[in-house]
């Protein structure tokens, strides 16, 4: 089952690392994010798309079978998504996942309802389902399966007076698994 698109995503503390239950939370909760994976040549391919999460903890990107980010799925199904959030200061977390290819033109149809909803703010209603399913079918969509396993958080960090380039503002973040306990 698709997660609701959330009326206030989870905004990231400001003075500490995320815990691990907030870094899961606030996938959870935004939209958008830089899909990027290997290329064989050049720097990694990288493309900014909206994402559909599951209660089973499914991360659902929408693309067309002939587009790079199917393609690579098919040879290499580690691929990054580095989620943002929208509001300033910036903030993000990376999500590290496993990528399988999901053909079924039902999901695909399903993910772009749930895709035009997360655009627009609302939900798209059952009368424009055939117009999407036409789409789906005129370009060929299908649905990346991302399996989160780990994450990498930072903090926004922002200035809002420029004495505070002599504070201290940045510490270590790490690469922590999906499924991590938070510290006691």
């Amino acid at each position: 089952m698709f997660l609701p698109l959330a009326a206030d995503p989870f905004t990231a503390p400001t003075d500490r690392d995320m815990l691990p239950s907030e870094r899961r939370e606030f996938v959870r909760t935004h939209r958008t994010c830089v899909f990027g994976y290997r290329r064989r040549n050049d720097g990694p391919g990288m493309s900014i798309v909206y994402y559909i999460p599951t209660d089973d903890d499914e991360l659902l990107v929408s693309t067309m079978a002939g587009r790079g980010k199917a393609r690579v799925i098919e040879r290499d199904g580690k691929i990054s998504l580095c989620v943002l959030d929208e509001r300033w200061p910036f903030s993000y977390v990376q999500v590290y996942t496993d990528a399988t290819l999901d053909r079924d033109r039902d999901v695909a149809v399903d993910v772009m309802m749930a895709v035009a909803g997360r655009m627009s703010g609302q939900p798209l209603g059952q009368e424009a389902r055939a117009s999407v399913e036409a789409m789906c079918e005129r370009e060929s969509r299908v649905v990346i399966r991302c399996r989160p396993y780990a994450t990498f958080a930072t903090p926004p960090r922002h200035l809002h007076r420029n004495d505070q380039v002599r504070q201290p503002s940045h510490w270590v973040s790490g690469v922590v698994p999906w499924d991590a306990d938070d510290p006691s």
